[in-house]
């Protein structure tokens, strides 16, 4: 970029543009809801058939058309702000150091060049001539930003100076400044152009109808280069709080204006998903995109591992032996293929709740968590918490990661279900909560306590952050459920701090380290225990199993938990909770469809507390 060029630009023309594609993003955004949550929703709950099939499937990748559109048009606009941003004050230098020339009767040429008249003193009746001066852009600091003061030590600024007192015209001097920074200005606007043109370029997808795997792998590092580019023009926007403050996340959220808003969420979607405190719409928006982009980037690392050989192979003595190839498969392969199954499984189920919206009434979905450290992280709601006059939170237990994510999503669905229909006309929400990593074995792993202890904040932070949005504790009526080690996370948080809960559900609960019901953070009377018998649930009954003959069997030895933690557990009547009836048949039966079980924890999360049936 030339004078002249920067002279002429309009930078408001490149901030109409952002206007113009975050315009897009917004559309698009509000269109891929209405096609997942509304139209693809009133086809699944009024119609069936190959016809229907495959008009859902058409929806699907239209869909992931008006998605992956709001987040690169999002990238886009953000990039335009950013270069807008910087030719601004570019070219409010240039502008700046023009008037300035011209105040002081300079001339400055279509190159950039600054022309000052004779001045000084008279020297055989003459004053010193005057001239025409050219001037030179500075270096760079380490941040890579062209810096405009005249650094004392640079050589060159030493000599323009020594060369300006020296010079018998003074209007030399301040004629190499103005020029000097002219050059400074066209320099930055240059160098903002150099920098965004490729990247703005490169936001452009394929020339077809079809987002794939590659293009939502192409958009993650689109997101990493943007956010590497638009680190000045950031600057500007108050970063996330540091700490785990849901409150203090929720007023700085509320701090930004919508520009700032959508560049930040644009640029850092995996940030502001986790932020417990902001909106559920707008952490499902940011996690929405994360899962997007990194199912899509797990996929092609998993279709790049070349096909599993055969593990055994019979030899000439007709033995099974294995096979080397497999051996040497394994050893390359074998640990991340079930790392990427592992989470790709979950973030399938995730998917797929989000398509069975509409289903037997089911509303919308949100995810408001969602990572695949450690063992997985899936947050999933069924309805929007924020507005809801009734939410259940599902903590489950021993076991749990991201592959269970199918599992627990569609005991909260149920549960979703039966809540709603007790209390018809009110909004309802329901969310299964995969936010820690639990115990992956019964023992040692399942009795021991840190799993538990190391979740509690986690889980408080959480239960905060829904009580903010909800606009205070009198908002929703709220219940924690907790199954098996769940519920002693529950206990654990509500040991750590406040559960914002009106009530807690322990289901086939092997203690919750206290004593009694009276202990935990809820009003007296709001403690709830469901455990079906001890021979199709050995987990509350501590491995004391009756009736079953031939002695104590191993995992009747290994589960003493209540015992081992030398409490009573929530079922046994010395705890105090309020006993429930239930008909489940074994320890994961608790919420099988239509079931006593469900009906009775639903009875407790829609606060119907006269239609409980005890046990």
């Amino acid at each position: 970029m030339d004078y002249a060029a920067l002279k002429a630009l309009k930078p408001s023309e490149f901030t109409e543009a952002a206007d113009g594609y975050k315009a897009v993003s917004s559309m698009a955004d509000h269109a891929y809801g209405d096609t997942e949550g509304q139209i693809s929703a009133r086809l699944r709950a009024g119609l069936s058939g190959v016809a229907v099939d495959a008009a859902l499937g058409s929806l699907r990748e239209l869909a992931k058309n008006f998605h992956y559109t709001q987040v690169e048009c999002g990238l886009a606009a953000t990039s335009l702000k950013a270069l807008a941003a910087a030719l601004t004050e570019a070219k409010r230098k240039l502008d700046d150091a023009v008037e300035d020339a011209t105040s002081a009767h300079f001339t400055v040429g279509a190159d950039g060049s600054v022309s000052y008249p004779p001045a000084g003193q008279e020297k055989d009746g003459k004053l010193p001539d005057g001239g025409t001066v050219t001037g030179s852009a500075k270096g760079k600091p380490s941040g890579g930003v062209i810096d405009p003061t005249r650094d004392a030590n640079d050589l060159s600024a030493a000599l323009e100076r020594q060369a300006a007192n020296i010079h018998p015209n003074p209007n030399f001097g301040k004629a190499v400044e103005m020029a000097n920074r002219i050059a400074q200005a066209v320099a930055e606007a240059t160098e903002a152009d150099a920098l965004w043109a490729p990247k703005l370029r490169k936001l452009k997808a394929d020339d077809d109808l079809v987002v794939s795997d590659h293009d939502w792998v192409d958009a993650q590092s689109d997101t990493s280069e943007v956010r590497s580019g638009a680190k000045d023009y950031l600057e500007h926007i108050k970063p996330a709080p540091k700490g785990d403050d849901p409150k203090a996340n929720a007023d700085w959220w509320k701090g930004l204006n919508p520009d700032e808003q959508s560049a930040y969420l644009s640029l850092n979607a995996s940030e502001v998903g986790a932020l417990d405190g902001l909106p559920s719409g707008v952490r499902d928006e940011a996690n929405r995109t994360v899962l997007a982009e990194r199912r899509s980037e797990f996929q092609i690392k998993l279709d790049a591992i070349p096909p599993q050989p055969q593990r055994w192979v019979t030899n000439t003595r007709e033995t099974a032996t294995v096979n080397p190839l497999w051996t040497d498969w394994n050893r390359k392969y074998g640990k991340e293929k079930e790392y990427l199954d592992k989470n790709l499984k979950g973030m399938n189920a995730i998917q797929a709740r989000f398509d069975s919206t509409g289903q037997e009434g089911l509303p919308e979905a949100y995810l408001l968590g969602f990572d695949t450290k450690g063992g997985g992280r899936a947050i999933v709601a069924n309805g929007n918490p924020d507005t809801a006059a009734h939410t259940a939170v599902f903590v489950p237990g021993t076991f749990t990661d991201i592959t269970q994510t199918e599992k627990y999503i569609h005991h909260m669905s149920e549960m979703w279900k039966e809540t709603h229909a007790k209390v018809p006309g009110q909004e309802v929400s329901t969310i299964s909560w995969i936010g820690y990593d639990a115990p992956q074995s019964l023992a040692p792993e399942a009795m021991e306590k840190h799993f538990a202890k190391e979740a509690a904040p986690d889980l408080n932070h959480f239960m905060q952050g829904l009580e903010t949005v909800q606009g205070g504790g009198e908002k929703s009526h709220t219940t924690l459920i907790g199954h098996s080690y769940g519920s002693t996370v529950l206990g654990a948080a509500s040991n750590q701090g406040d559960l914002r809960a009106d009530d807690i559900v322990a289901v086939g609960s092997p203690g919750m380290l206290v004593g009694h019901a009276k202990d935990l953070d809820v009003e007296e009377g709001h403690v709830w225990s469901q455990a079906a018998s001890a021979l199709n649930d050995q987990v509350p009954a501590g491995g004391k199993v009756a009736g079953l003959g031939g002695g104590t069997p191993l995992w009747a030895e290994l589960l003493p938990f209540g015992t081992v933690w030398g409490q009573n557990v929530p079922s046994d009547e010395d705890f105090g909770a309020n006993i429930m009836a239930n008909d489940a048949d074994s320890h994961t039966d608790y919420w099988r469809d239509h079931s006593l079980s469900i009906k009775n924890q639903a009875n407790v999360v829609a606060g119907k507390y006269d239609d409980v049936k005890h046990g």
